[in-house]
């Protein structure tokens, strides 16, 4: 089969060439994943004219389309986002309500097009909220199509009330390397399974059902 893709989405609120945690993490995931044999790219979004909305294309010049060709063309999603107020960033929100618009694109099967890809999430802060952030995150994933690995999932926090940033963390913490570890070796593992058998199409079970015993 063809090599596996990443497409890893920096959340960040900074433009670039802003120092940006989320984007350091981001880069170790991708790192992580080409141990395992799988090539990708990181984009930061804030860097593209993304428009709110819940098309796959708002029109007059939306910089989704271009990113969402990129997504379509990968077997992983990795959503890197910073905690602001305990909650996801607001591009990551963006990101997802971008994302709600797969639930009406679908292939000649009618299965949804981000069926067989996988959703992974990375996260940083300087606060608690890295669990309660991942759940809304993955949730929206799984919601839409993606399938999240176990252990699909990593992410640091300073200590509260401290101003240390993931990027000027030293030395690295190891539980977050092992953690990064796990959810490349287990996204590059699901996708490859799911590439060779994908999901059935959405009418596979009525047609395995005998119509004797079919009610209603």
């Amino acid at each position: 089969m063809a090599g596996i893709r990443a497409l890893v989405l920096n959340c960040t609120l900074k433009r670039s060439p802003a120092r940006s945690s989320s984007e350091v993490l981001a880069r170790e995931v991708l790192d992580a994943l080409g141990e395992q044999g799988v090539t990708g790219e990181l984009i930061r979004v804030v860097d593209h004219d993304v428009r709110f909305g819940v098309s796959t294309d708002e029109g007059d010049g939306d910089g989704w389309p271009q990113i969402r060709a990129k997504l379509l063309s990968a077997q992983i999603l990795v959503i890197a986002t910073p905690i602001w107020l305990g909650q996801p960033s607001s591009v990551c929100k963006m990101i997802l309500e971008r994302l709600d618009a797969e639930l009406s694109e679908t292939d000649e099967q009618g299965r949804l097009l981000t069926y067989g890809k996988i959703g992974a999430v990375a996260v940083v802060g300087n606060e608690d909220g890295a669990h309660h952030t991942i759940g809304q995150v993955q949730q929206a994933l799984n919601e839409v199509g993606f399938t999240c690995p176990a252990a699909g999932a990593t992410y640091w926090v300073g200590e509260a009330l401290h101003k240390t940033d993931y990027i000027d963390a030293r030395p690295k913490p190891d539980t977050t390397g092992r953690t990064t570890s796990a959810l490349a070796l287990n996204s590059a593992h699901l996708a490859r399974l799911l590439a060779e058998q994908p999901y059935p199409p959405p009418d596979a079970h009525d047609a395995a059902v005998d119509p004797a015993q079919r009610s209603g």
